[in-house]
């Protein structure tokens, strides 16, 4: 039987030994990480397909799972993005002198050791990996077996560089792929401070019901776009487009089309390049109507209500026609999962309403969801998109994997 606790215990000394490395040297480690996964690309994509020889490439997880040379060309730019950010910690969040004379003031520190839990993502290990070293953290991950493979050549890769720079390599620990590892860490307590998971909301509803320590959810994404009446056809036509085609296995990949029923006419053009891209259509009736005749038979479906809330993750998308910006906001309030939602318009009093009125973690107007990201947020990368509302929300970067801590200086004050 493995012991777990042991893993758990050798993370949790090597998050304290930390707090004695040099944020330069966790700096120089990163582009040096960076360096060895380009010098050692071949050798990380015979693992990783090992890995996608045991998935069917119609599984839609196969996207997220297959590593190319220019996705690991980006993997190692995101190192270098996080290297060269500025450290959160030691950061001054409030400075204050009591009557007193104690002076206070409360510094983000670490969150100590942070467990990811991830399913067949390999990027999640190295923007894990970097954004917990980054900020102090010593991190768990615990990627699925679908990516076994993968994870292993990665963390291969790093345990070399991370000793060379002074880090034991139990600041960044790979968890065996077995449920029985996911069980244990969920259960932690005293080692972990923090779970996040990353993957099917199945995964996230499992962990969230099951953990005994503390859990910040990223969700699954079901994403809208509300194309207004006033919504111009062309930026309409290429935001649609992006956000549903440019990568489908996303959580920020766009699941349904709000269209107001004043615009149905222009449903066709709207939806033009979709039909290039070959996106099956799940259509309410008039949507539906509108289409029939303009677009392939073949990719043209009567959507049920089953289509409306599901996050697709495919080629496919779901269309409902609303009477009004306040039936689009009632839809997205009703299957929404406060990931990221969006508006096309040109009318201004319906962009302030639609911003202010839907709660999710990234709301936007007349632009593609693609865009939550935490790399396109500026913030170097990200270990996942949190749509809870304690502590973080949306793209997790450097801040988000922080707490604080108060500092009191005083000169011999004693409470009467």
């Amino acid at each position: 039987m493995t012991n777990y606790t042991a893993y758990f215990a050798a993370t949790r000394q090597a998050s304290r030994a930390l707090a004695a490395v040099a944020p330069a040297t966790i700096d120089a480690l990163l582009r040096a990480l960076a360096d060895a996964t380009v010098a050692q690309t071949d050798f990380i994509l015979a693992e990783n397909a090992k890995d996608l020889a045991r998935m069917p490439a119609t599984d839609p997880r196969h996207d997220r799972l297959r590593l190319t040379p220019e996705r690991l060309q980006g993997i190692a730019q995101d190192l270098r993005n996080v290297a060269g950010l500025p450290s959160p910690l030691g950061a001054a969040l409030s400075e204050k002198t009591l009557p007193n004379g104690l002076h206070l003031s409360k510094v983000r520190v670490p969150l100590g050791v942070v467990g990811i839990i991830y399913e067949a993502r390999p990027n999640v290990t190295f923007d894990s990996l970097a954004l917990c070293l980054k900020t102090g953290n010593a991190c768990l991950l615990k990627g699925g077996s679908d990516a076994a493979a993968s994870n292993a050549a990665l963390l291969a890769v790093a345990g070399p560089v991370l000793a060379a720079h002074g880090v034991p390599p139990a600041a960044a620990t790979l968890l065996p792929p077995a449920r029985a590892a996911t069980e244990a860490l969920l259960g932690a307590v005293g080692y972990v401070d923090v779970v996040i998971p990353r993957g099917s909301q199945g995964l996230i509803d499992y962990v969230r019901q099951t953990a005994r320590v503390p859990v910040i959810e990223t969700g699954a994404g079901v994403v809208h776009t509300y194309f207004d009446e006033t919504g111009d056809l062309a930026k309409g036509r290429a935001i649609v487009a992006n956000a549903k085609t440019r990568r489908v296995s996303v959580c920020n990949a766009l699941d349904c089309l709000l269209l107001n029923e004043h615009r149905l006419s222009d449903l066709p053009a709207l939806t033009a390049p979709l039909a290039e891209a070959q996106v099956q259509l799940f259509a309410d009736g008039p949507a539906h109507a509108a289409l029939a005749g303009h677009y392939p038979a073949a990719l043209l479906h009567a959507a049920t209500e089953e289509h409306f809330g599901t996050e697709f993750l495919d080629y496919k998308l779901a269309i409902k026609t609303v009477p009004d910006l306040e039936a689009a906001l009632d839809h997205i309030a009703r299957h929404g999962s406060r990931h990221s939602e969006a508006i096309i318009s040109e009318n201004q009093a319906n962009i302030d309403t639609f911003l202010r009125s839907v709660d999710a973690a990234a709301v936007y107007a007349n632009a593609s969801t693609a865009f939550t990201d935490g790399a396109q947020f500026g913030l170097g990368a990200e270990i996942g998109i949190s749509t809870q509302k304690l502590h973080a929300r949306g793209p997790m970067g450097l801040e988000e994997l922080t707490s604080y801590k108060w500092l009191v200086r005083g000169q011999g004050q004693v409470r009467t």
